[in-house]
């Protein structure tokens, strides 16, 4: 499959410490990955389900104690701990290399290593990035499949070149020990390694492993970014397509954003959305000065539960064929799936997600879920309806605007801008949302979630912000105009104010306007505010929205988040970049006035 030395090298140093009994190649071919799926089958690994209903879809079951990402077992190991952060788990290198190695040593035994080629976004774009994983799992094969693009054409666009670069991922299911589980970034080795995980998001080490936490560190080193951002295209009536990158915590509306569907009176004037990604931004400056974007990706891992026609009906379309779910719940009767928000029915012969067989009502009834919280779909972009003719452009898309949000009852109004780029860095920096369900601990509290990308930078969160500030001086006039959104703004009844899901869109249009200096804004003690008659709510009428309302800002409540900023900022020490303290202090002042 290849002749380069340091990927041979690299490969003969890791099957001698895990041992397997076999290596196979994966060279990306249909008939190969065709029967990796039968013997999955037949091993009981994954489930074939109905093919006239969902062709080419399986079913895989994790174990209990293995169903999400561990953030508390995932590490980034950085010479000194300065370099990780305050809010990354460190370890030193050779400390946590001793540590693992002896974890690894003999785990494949009895076992297949796969060698898995990928790359993240289109292969032979100059913005692409190749890794290799090795892994003794086929599932993890058959998501990487669909996650990225793998197989002999990897390596040879990888060439003989030893100094090549690519990112070394080493996943092992081993006993799926979470005492023992470590999902581990070296970043200055270009090195993942993810041990006694079976969870896609802890073992599909190109996804935020690679994606976001290594490449965030080599986009430091080399001029760009990698951020936790979808990338939709809004076309007009008259054909032009402008391009938006969005960050959001979770439980924000990203994906619904990322495939939204434009309300009935925009879509009958010709307005349409498309999709370029779902997840993950990497953003280059182009030949022309301004910021591009891919998507690194080539499919949605998505959260099952919630999706549904109504919520979002092309994440839905997505998983109708060539889809892995996982932890989702079985419909015995016709061998489908079946999950939480799907529909208002639970199948009566179902297969719960741990394995049991239950009557689906009554066992909801009960208050039990018949799938996991955290149950998936692995399904291929290609599959759905609004995906982006840009979608495989190996120069990505230009980017207009940056849009951060978050949840919050009163602080954020519906949308504003930034002044300029320093300051739309902080307001990226300090984004954050309140916590809404009690099993998550208190209601209400505000969480950080700087650029959402709180879990997933792979070094100090204070210098990821400096490289913000460094690429905003190369863009120049050029940087995309910065904006914050929340979609989540209450009134004194705790009554959401805005409707969301496609109506989002109104405000994107609004955005895309000031981008294009259609339309003036107030300023205001935060930023650039709409005027309200700005907003088009033509449909909305029956909804009494109340617009000005939505864009009010409560002075007392604002400089209570400034005190919570404050704190959150003390931990960087003198690692804070002195812009971001400028801003606050900035903001600071507008609201004491």
């Amino acid at each position: 499959m290849t002749e380069n030395k340091t990927v041979l090298a690299w490969l003969e140093e890791m099957k001698a410490m895990c041992q397997p009994d076999n290596v196979v190649w994966i060279d990306g071919s249909e008939e190969q990955l065709e029967a990796l799926r039968a013997e999955a089958v037949e091993t009981g690994e994954m489930i074939k389900l109905n093919q006239e209903k969902l062709p080419g879809c399986y079913y895989h079951r994790t174990a209990e104690n293995d169903v999400a990402r561990v953030e508390d077992r995932t590490f980034i190991c950085t010479p000194t701990e300065e370099e990780a952060g305050p809010i990354n788990n460190w370890m030193a290198p050779d400390e946590m290399y001793a540590k693992l190695k002896k974890l690894y040593t003999g785990s494949m035994k009895g076992r297949t290593m796969y060698v898995i080629p990928y790359s993240m976004g289109p292969i032979g774009s100059p913005f692409s990035k190749i890794g290799i994983e090795l892994s003794d799992s086929i599932y993890v094969v058959l998501n990487m499949a669909i996650m990225t693009r793998i197989g002999q054409k990897v390596l040879d666009q990888l060439g003989n070149d030893e100094n090549a670069e690519f990112i070394k991922c080493l996943h092992a299911k081993k006993d799926v020990n979470p005492d023992d589980r470590y999902i581990v970034q070296f970043p200055q080795d270009n090195t993942i390694w993810s041990i006694n995980s079976a969870y896609g998001g802890n073992v599909l080490l190109g996804k935020k492993c690679f994606a976001l936490r290594i490449a965030s560190y080599l986009g430091k080193n080399q001029g760009w970014m990698a951020e936790h951002m979808l990338i939709l295209g809004l076309e007009n009536p008259q054909g032009e397509v402008k391009y938006i990158c969005a960050a959001f915590p979770s439980a924000c509306g990203k994906t619904n954003l990322a495939m939204l569907i434009p309300p009935e009176y925009l879509k009958n004037k010709g307005y349409k959305v498309w999709t370029v990604g779902d997840d993950i931004s990497w953003l280059n400056i182009g030949p022309d000065g301004r910021l591009y974007a891919i998507n690194p990706e080539a499919g949605f891992f998505g959260v099952a539960p919630g999706t549904s026609v109504k919520t979002n009906f092309n994440a839905l379309e997505s998983t109708k064929k060539n889809t892995i779910f996982t932890n989702v719940a079985l419909n015995n009767a016709d061998n489908t799936v079946w999950w939480e928000g799907l529909d208002k029915n639970p199948p009566v012969d179902a297969t719960e997600w741990k394995g049991s067989k239950v009557n689906g009502p009554e066992y909801s009834a009960a208050g039990n879920n018949l799938a996991h919280p955290n149950s998936r779909f692995t399904a291929p972009a290609i599959n759905c309806p609004c995906i982006s003719s840009e979608f495989e452009n190996p120069q990505g898309v230009p980017v207009e605007a940056i849009v951060f949000g978050g949840r919050r009852a009163k602080c954020a109004p519906l949308v504003y801008q930034s002044r300029d780029w320093q300051h739309g860095t902080f307001v990226g920096a300090t984004m954050a949302s309140e916590t809404t369900a009690a099993a998550a601990g208190a209601v209400g509290v505000v969480r950080r979630d700087p650029m959402a990308m709180k879990p997933f930078v792979g070094y100090n969160m204070a210098t990821y912000w400096g490289h913000w500030l460094e690429m905003g001086k190369k863009l120049g006039d050029k940087a995309p105009k910065i904006f914050h959104v929340n979609w989540f703004r209450k009134d004194d009844e705790g009554h959401f104010m805005w409707p969301g899901f496609g109506d989002n869109m109104r405000v994107l249009l609004w955005i895309l306007n000031r981008c294009a200096g259609k339309v003036d804004a107030v300023e205001s003690e935060i930023g650039y505010l709409p005027k309200p008659e700005d907003i088009d709510l033509t449909g909305l009428e029956d909804e009494n929205v109340d617009i000005k309302g939505l864009l009010t800002i409560d002075k007392q409540v604002w400089l209570e988040d400034v005190a919570n900023i404050e704190e959150y900022f003390a931990q960087f020490g003198d690692k804070l970049p002195k812009e971001m303290a400028d801003e606050l202090a900035k903001l600071k002042a507008n609201l004491s006035k």
